[in-house]
Order: structure tokens, then sequence, then C-alpha cells
């Protein structure tokens, strides 16, 4: 562990956006050629050659990511944050643009219905802003609802937004000020490359990350077929703490 030179940075790209090599996938290459640089090899040397991302494309992600002032970190790199590290499908590339510094902090996770009642906002409101006062970082999604009202409750004390898609690409358009003031003083986190627009796919990736990076996920008013749920599935899997507050506490 330690800090990976820029030519296996590179070849960590191009692992990563390969097609057909996911998380997962990324982590077994990983594991059985030592880096990514030797895993390449490989590929290139076997029928799926063609499925590898050319260096050109890897080497313009990271100048489009450093102009618009965000930070790469690798999977296996010291800084890395490492409860994420743990979990069976950790991002082999995560974009991060603010201040890192809160990726060292407990944080715990607050999801939760998009369309969520006065009171489930205003309980959101209250038990993250007692979480920052207690130095403890608020996670979430950037989401409309209960996503939003963690957010804003936690921007000075310490709050870390999960986008879907790029770093860059702010979801819903009516967060942009929300966005910017993150990035400002809290702290963006994406796994995809700059510029992509979020699809409905994406939305459960992201999730894994909220879980990831955090010590314990709350849910406020999830909807029984909602991404919160999806994420709670997640928090389980990664063996986290789950709480949760119902319709009416």
């Amino acid at each position: 562990l330690g800090h990976l030179r820029d030519s296996e940075k590179i070849a960590h790209i191009r692992l990563a956006r390969s097609r057909s090599v996911g998380p997962v996938t990324f982590g077994k290459l990983i594991a059985k050629f030592g880096s990514a640089t030797k895993a390449i090899l490989s590929l290139l040397d076997g029928p799926n050659a063609r499925k590898v991302t050319k260096t050109s494309e890897a080497e313009r992600e990271l100048e489009q990511a450093q102009k618009l002032g965000a930070t790469c970190l690798f999977f296996g790199e010291a800084l890395y944050p490492q409860l994420l590290s743990a979990i069976s499908d950790a991002p082999p590339i995560l974009y991060i643009k603010g201040n890192s510094a809160l990726l060292e902090r407990q944080s715990i996770a607050i999801v939760g219905a998009r369309n969520a009642s006065a009171s489930g906002l205003k309980l959101t409101k209250t038990i993250a802003t007692d979480l920052g006062n207690q130095n403890i970082v608020v996670t979430s999604g950037l989401a409309r609802g209960v996503d939003t009202a963690a957010h804003s409750a936690t921007v000075q004390t310490g709050t870390i937004a999960c986008l879907a898609g790029g770093i860059d690409t702010i979801y819903p358009h009516e967060n942009t000020n929300l966005y910017h003031a993150i990035a400002e003083s809290g702290l963006i986190v994406s796994e995809m490359p700059p510029g992509t627009k979020p699809q409905a796919r994406h939305f459960h990736r992201r999730n894994r990350i909220i879980s990831g990076l955090s010590s314990g996920v709350l849910i406020i008013e999830a909807a029984s077929r909602s991404g919160s749920l999806i994420t709670a599935r997640f928090a389980a899997d990664q063996g986290r703490d789950i709480y949760a507050v119902p319709g009416s506490p």
C-alpha cells in the first residue's frame, strides 16, 4: 500500500473502464496478477484484447478530473477510505472534490424518501445536526427530500455527497447551490468518469458507496421498493449498523 506510480494509475483506469470488468472482477484480477499493468498485459494477450480501454482514453479521463479540481483515489492506495476498501465490490477509482479530511472521520449515512413528510424532514435535520455537533460526518446521495435535508443541516460540520453520475454532473438540478456548498466545505464523491450522465443502474451502484463509507445507515420514511432499502441491503451485506425512522415516530 502507499502511492501508485503514474503508469500504474493509468493502467488502473484502463482496467477499471474495460468492458466486462466490474469492481469484483477488477479486485480478482489485481489479486491474481499483483498490479493493473500486469492484468492488462494478460488481457491484451487473450481473446478479450478489444475490450481493454485505450491508454489515451484513460489519460483523458484523468486530465478531465484534474481540470475540474478533483482528486483521484485508487483502490490499494493509503489515501483510499479504509471502510470502503473492506467491501467486496469496492470502487477501483474514487473521484473526490472538497475536504478530503472528512474521509478520516466517522460517518453515518442518512437516506430516505424523496417525498418525505414535513415531520420526516424535520427529524432528518434534527438528527443530522446532532450528529454533526458530535463531530460525525453525514453521508448521503444528494437526492431530493431526506438526502437534501441531511446535507443541508451538515454542510458546515461535515457532509459527504455520493453522486450517481460524474463528479461534475449535478443531479437533481435544483440542488446546484447545495452541490457547490458541499464542494466548498464538504466532500463530493463519485466512481464514474467525469461527464457521466446518471442512469438508473448508476444509482444502485452509488448506494453501496454511501453505506460503504459509513459505519451505520439511518433510513428515514423509505417506501417499500425504494433506493433507500437497496442501501439498507448493501449496509447489511457490508456488516454495517442499520437504523430506521418509521413514517410517524
